[in-house]
């Protein structure tokens, strides 16, 4: 290489080191540009507290019963469920007698298992498992005819003695009873999952929603679903439905009463009204 080119590149360089020396310079020369005051970001508001929901008001205060009901005070119960079962286990003999409390009702829990039942008569399901009576014995029955199965006449037959016995309890010793037990009973609806929520207008609102299940003229036409399985069951009647969908769209409760039969329902319908006076005393309407 030539001196010419070297000294061309010395200088090609030198110039590149000499522009870049002066950008840097004046850069450093030029007036920084005012601080821009931040803006402080504000939080968003907190979001206002959801308004806490009120329970619906009473409509059907425990007071408001026949007088004669609360000659006794509430039943205080022991904290120990064996003891308190006990306790309620006497109430109910003083009330229906030993052989029915045996033979009819389950005083396992009896303040739970009532209030939950209660609870799922007007929905689909009413599991047996949370009854505090004893499930009938006995074959469901059907009568075999020119348009079909339709429940039996003799079916009705298994719910005699039950029936018999709803018959033969005292209204106001039932009712006295019911007030004596109130607060157990209130304590289990709330620990059922409705805090704040008031038993009594529960057992009234489902009271009228059995009084109000239909009564066909014949007795109900039947079907049996398909089953859908590997394995048929060897039971099938328990999977016997209403022919008619309105009868098969019905709550559990509803059903219960259609498959006592006609003169059964008529009886439990008469004392669930009886029970309704003496509980809502105060006249208001159904």
């Amino acid at each position: 290489m030539n001196e010419r080119v070297i000294y061309a590149i010395a200088v090609v360089l030198l110039l590149a080191g000499i522009g870049v020396g002066a950008w840097y310079w004046w850069q450093q020369r030029q007036p920084l540009p005012p601080l821009q005051p931040s803006v402080a970001t504000a939080p968003p508001p907190p979001a206002a507290p959801a308004a806490p929901v009120q329970p619906p008001p009473i409509q059907h205060p425990i007071e408001n019963v026949a007088p004669e009901a609360k000659a006794k005070a509430p039943l205080a119960l022991p904290a120990e469920p064996a003891q308190a079962d006990a306790v309620v286990q006497r109430v109910l003999v003083d009330l229906v007698g030993r052989h029915a409390v045996f033979a009819f009702l389950n005083t396992d829990g009896f303040a739970r298992r009532f209030v939950a039942t209660v609870d799922n008569l007007p929905r689909k399901q009413a599991s047996p498992l949370s009854w505090p009576v004893v499930p009938t014995g006995g074959r469901f029955t059907t009568s075999e005819g020119k348009d079909g199965a339709t429940l039996s006449a003799t079916n009705s037959e298994r719910y005699a003695p039950f029936v018999k016995f709803v018959q033969s309890v005292d209204t106001k010793d039932a009712v006295s009873m019911y007030v004596r037990l109130y607060p157990q009973l209130q304590k289990a609806y709330e620990e059922l999952g409705y805090p704040g929520r008031y038993f009594n207008d529960r057992l009234i609102a489902v009271i009228d929603h059995l009084l109000a299940t239909p009564e066909p003229k014949a007795p109900p036409q039947l079907e049996l679903p398909e089953f859908k399985g590997p394995v048929q069951p060897t039971r099938p009647w328990v999977l016997v439905e209403f022919a008619e969908p309105s009868l098969e769209s019905l709550s559990a409760g509803q059903k219960i009463m259609l498959r006592v039969g006609s003169a059964n329902a008529q009886v439990l319908k008469a004392k669930l009204a009886d029970i309704r006076k003496q509980i809502v005393r105060s006249g208001a309407a159904r």
